[in-house]
């Protein structure tokens, strides 16, 4: 079979690897190269870099929807689309190409989470499971029939950084196991109850702010949820306090400490009073800093008795 691979980030890298190792024949479409950090170097991405040390062929387009993208696809000529997080719509033109259609494979338990960020949502939701579902690729953002899904316990301390690398691994046994299905004859689409759709928005830098007035598990969920972009935070004075990792606690805050308030000491580690309890800051950074874990953070910077807002 003919595949035609359309993916862009370390998420998709999983299944490309997968796919190269089958029989089948498989092209690479992926994003440009884009600047990356403080010397905007021109990087490409996971998925290019993958299919280059794999051998293969490789496009690479702005706009999959324009007229070059289209003729790149049709001289490949696939058979079938392979989708995980390419981060591109499709057109109709696009759909139409391949005879078998397209299968995306998506970080999340269909119908719930459909769209930009389906796994930092999980986490942040507090959900106890999270997974992948393979589903038929249509014009309307997640809403194609359903083919597969596989569901894992989500750890209460897992960041969203933990869980995108255990369920990139997960999609691709999946998408494999769809295509096993597929080429049997036995694959069976389900449609989404659209009764039980849940949409979430991608994340903006400012996705990350605390808000104090949240139970402390649900700090800890955003905390978990934003780790490792945008990142939580909050407001030490003037300086944005990263918290990268924290974990409930069974500390008692001193009664006229305010809630947002930090205290501990080097020995014990660093606390953050919530309005139903206190969480441990296990990792922090401030601007420009180092992530330190919090004892270690204290004995550089004494932070206890200050207020985060």
């Amino acid at each position: 079979m003919r595949i035609a691979f359309f993916g862009t980030p370390e998420f998709a890298v999983p299944t490309l690897r997968a796919l190269a190792a089958s029989p089948h024949t498989v092209a690479v479409f992926t994003q440009p190269d884009r600047p990356v950090g403080r010397k905007a170097i021109l990087t490409p991405p996971p998925v290019k870099a993958a299919a280059l040390e794999l051998g293969l062929p490789v496009y690479q387009f702005e706009k999959i929807r324009s007229e070059e993208g289209c003729a790149a696809i049709r001289a490949f000529g696939p058979d079938l689309y392979a989708v995980v997080a390419f981060g591109q719509l499709f057109s109709e033109e696009n759909l139409s190409i391949p005879p078998l259609g397209a299968i995306n494979v998506h970080g999340s338990i269909l119908p719930l989470y459909r769209g930009a960020s389906p796994m930092q949502q999980t986490v942040i939701d507090g959900q106890k499971m999270a997974g992948v579902s393979t589903m038929k690729l249509v014009k309307r953002m997640d809403a194609g029939d359903i083919l597969l899904t596989a569901q894992t316990p989500l750890g209460e301390n897992e960041t969203y950084g933990e869980l995108s690398l255990r369920l990139s691994e997960l999609g691709a046994e999946l998408f494999m196991e769809t295509l096993e299905q597929l080429e049997a004859g036995t694959l069976v689409p389900v449609p989404q109850e659209e009764s039980r759709a849940t949409y979430c928005k991608m994340l903006t830098r400012d996705s990350g702010r605390i808000d104090f007035a949240a139970s402390r598990q649900a700090i800890h969920n955003l905390v978990r949820g934003t780790n490792p972009w945008p990142g939580a935070y909050a407001l030490l004075g003037e300086e944005k306090l990263k918290l990268w990792r924290t974990k409930l606690s069974g500390e008692s805050a001193p009664e006229e400490l305010p809630v947002g308030g930090l205290f501990g000491d080097a020995r014990k580690g660093l606390f953050l009073k919530c309005p139903d309890g206190v969480l441990e800051v296990v990792e922090l950074q401030l601007p420009g800093g180092k992530k330190l874990d919090g004892k270690a953070f204290l004995r550089g910077k004494n932070i206890a008795g200050s207020v985060l807002s």
